[in-house]
């Protein structure tokens, strides 16, 4: 019961990595509030697990993040842990890419982290074991055809985490992000199962010769957002299976 008694918010929750981390979380303790997209799944996704409460809403609407913190302060009574994890993708070359297709990744995948960091701050500073845990992804230092504002996006949530993690050590408030590889996902399943050859291309790539699941990252998060981890801030945590040690 590392999360015994707290309350955390986990965005993009409704599949893949949100979802498994917002169940593990309410495993150990943590109430939780799991939010995704009213197209999505989540309001089924976490059907008899109990601490899990779902709301459908997009991170990127206008008014979310203060309806989303609200809704948690309004339910727990307290805010200790944010996993901003929700986050889209999209491949575009840059001389084709539209202002619309830009601003999209960006909204969601790094600016609407900012905001919902700075709805959570005035609560957060009341918690003992106050964290932020932000979704990255080896992107962040790396790059690849046509990822450009995907990659400018993460990128964007590295340096947004540390400077958060530098202004906020001061109320012991961590803040650290999480670089995912290949992992199966909600977001890339899909292309993976009309495309096992790639799937297969991506497990070779790893020294571990598997493709990542949604609750590698999330014990990852849970380690971020328990004791074990308050004197880390301000940190990359690299879950890829070692994807990255070849490049």
């Amino acid at each position: 019961m590392r999360l015994k008694d707290r309350a955390a918010i986990v965005t993009g929750a409704a599949s893949g990595i949100g979802r498994a981390s917002a169940q593990l979380f309410a495993e150990e303790g943590a109430l939780v509030l799991a939010v995704d997209v009213p197209t999505s799944q989540i309001m089924t996704a976490h059907d008899g697990v109990a601490g899990v409460t779902p709301l459908a809403l997009s991170i990127a609407d206008e008014g979310a993040p203060a309806r989303i913190v609200g809704e948690a302060v309004a339910k727990f009574g307290r805010l200790d842990i944010l996993f901003n994890n929700a986050g889209v993708s999209g491949r575009h070359f840059v001389e084709e890419m539209t202002d619309e297709q830009w601003e999209r990744i960006m909204a969601v995948n790094v600016t609407a982290q900012m905001k919902l960091a700075r709805a959570a701050i005035p609560h957060l500073k009341a918690s003992p074991a106050a964290r932020i845990i932000n979704t990255a992804s080896v992107m962040a230092e790396g790059t690849d055809l046509g990822l450009a504002a995907y990659c400018a996006s993460k990128a964007g949530v590295a340096g947004l985490t540390r400077t958060l993690a530098l202004e906020l050590g001061r109320y012991n408030i961590t803040a650290n992000y999480l670089l995912p590889g290949a992992i199966e996902t909600g977001m890339t399943k899909p292309l993976w199962d009309v495309r096992p050859d790639v799937a297969d291309i991506w497990s070779k790539k790893s020294p571990l010769r598997r493709l990542g699941q949604p609750i590698d990252l999330a014990r990852a998060a849970l380690f971020l957002a328990s004791d074990e981890a308050s004197f880390i801030t301000g940190h990359g945590l690299n879950v890829d299976g070692g994807l990255m040690l070849r490049v």
